[in-house]
């Protein structure tokens, strides 16, 4: 919409609607208000997708602000630059007349600068007798100090939006890894389902990820991705658990005593006298059992579990309970402790806590108060192993990376 026009030696330009609130906008600048003018620039710059300005069009107001001799903008001190075309490309690094053109017209556009044009339409500035400028033609950076505020917020709601699109990124980029974990050990131990099926909505997520996508898109991606890795834990909990009802505990602990000879005492909770001292102390089972994973998972989430396994290798969950009691007496965990746990969470969960514990031993100082901690918890109901063992698959994952 053109509501006004202005006369240069190539004819009358027309003002935009814009310009004309931009004008207003400068004239309401506060009596004394000043600004840091690069201070104001970087915030231009953060915010230039919401200005819709190019880089091109930035390094010209850069170049515009280079003429302006002090750092703090402010109407006492004048704020028209008037450098000719030449000095503005040299200082803009050689940019080409008609882009340079064409880039101060998209800052006059973006409500940055203004222009003041003489009657001829030459850039020059008018001295008083003292030699001070009087008056000077050329370009106004009022608009920037009378948009210092607006800029400044805008910057700040730009690298706000930068923040969550990085969560988000990362986020999606854990979960994916995840699934793709989650997916190969389901396949590895045989569990029922069609995990073909699961695969390809698992590829079809991650198709629909755009080449250059907004938070929104990869937010909605994330919380179906969410979704479908915890619709695959729990059908790995089913599996799971269909094979601990399938199989005897107590069976499965005797047969490791017989068979570990050396770590049959271990094993046992507490001596006769213990018992005796402690018969009015019963056990409270954990109120929901906890999700237990494959074999599998376990072993990528702690490999160094492996080499206290029968023959230096864990081969099955008998393998994998009989090297927790060797760990558990490494890692100088009381037989009660473990035995505790064995009740809380049951054997295999709580052999998959010892070698995790065994994972992080560095940063472990007291290994039996840790599993206490985690025994306590998982009988409140308030611990699960899925946590642990993705961190550790992350970590092990990461570190094979940077050796390879």
């Amino acid at each position: 919409m053109q509501v006004g026009n202005v006369t240069t030696p190539f004819g009358r330009r027309p003002i935009s609607l814009a310009q004309i609130k931009g004008q207003m906008r400068t004239a309401e600048i506060k009596p004394g208000k000043t600004a840091d003018k690069w201070k104001v620039f970087r915030d231009a710059c953060e915010a230039r997708a919401v200005l819709r300005i190019q880089d091109r069009a930035l390094a010209v107001l850069d170049a515009l602000l280079t003429f302006y001799p002090d750092n703090e903008l402010s109407e006492d001190r004048g704020l028209v630059v008037f450098p000719s075309n030449d000095q503005l490309s040299v200082r803009a690094h050689g940019i080409a007349g008609t882009t340079l053109r064409r880039q101060l017209a998209a800052l006059v556009d973006a409500g940055l600068i203004q222009r003041k044009d003489s009657a001829n339409g030459k850039r020059y500035a008018r001295k008083d007798e003292t030699g001070g400028i009087e008056e000077a033609y050329g370009f106004s950076l009022a608009p920037l100090l009378a948009r210092a505020e607006e800029l400044a917020h805008a910057a700040q709601q730009v690298a706000a939006e930068r923040k969550r699109f990085r969560i988000t990124k990362e986020a999606l980029s854990i979960c994916r890894r995840d699934v793709r974990k989650l997916i190969s050990a389901a396949i590895e131990e045989g569990a029922a389902g069609d995990w073909g099926h699961i695969e390809g909505i698992f590829l079809g997520l991650t198709g629909r990820i755009p080449r250059t996508p907004t938070n929104a898109d990869l937010q909605q991606i994330l919380e179906e991705m969410e979704m479908l890795r915890e619709e695959i834990i729990n059908r790995l909990e089913i599996h799971e658990n269909s094979q601990n009802m399938s199989s005897n505990a107590v069976q499965n602990e005797r047969h490791i005593q017989n068979s570990n000879t050396e770590s049959s005492n271990e094993l046992e909770p507490r001596s006769r006298n213990e018992q005796g001292a402690n018969s009015s102390q019963t056990s409270r089972p954990a109120s929901e059992p906890i999700k237990a994973f494959p074999l599998g998972m376990v072993l990528k989430a702690c490999p160094e579990i492996n080499d206290y396994g029968p023959g230096g290798a864990v081969g099955s969950w008998r393998d994998l309970m009989s090297a927790a009691v060797v760990v558990r007496s490494t890692l100088g965990v009381s037989p009660s402790a473990y035995q505790d746990a064995c009740e809380v969470m049951g054997q295999q969960n709580a052999a998959v806590a010892v070698a995790c514990i065994l994972e992080r031993a560095g940063h472990i100082h007291n290994a039996g108060g840790y599993l206490r901690d985690l025994t306590t918890k998982a009988r409140r109901g308030e611990f699960s192993l899925g946590p642990m063992l993705m961190a550790l698959m992350r970590a092990n994952q990461g570190a094979g990376r940077k050796a390879g």
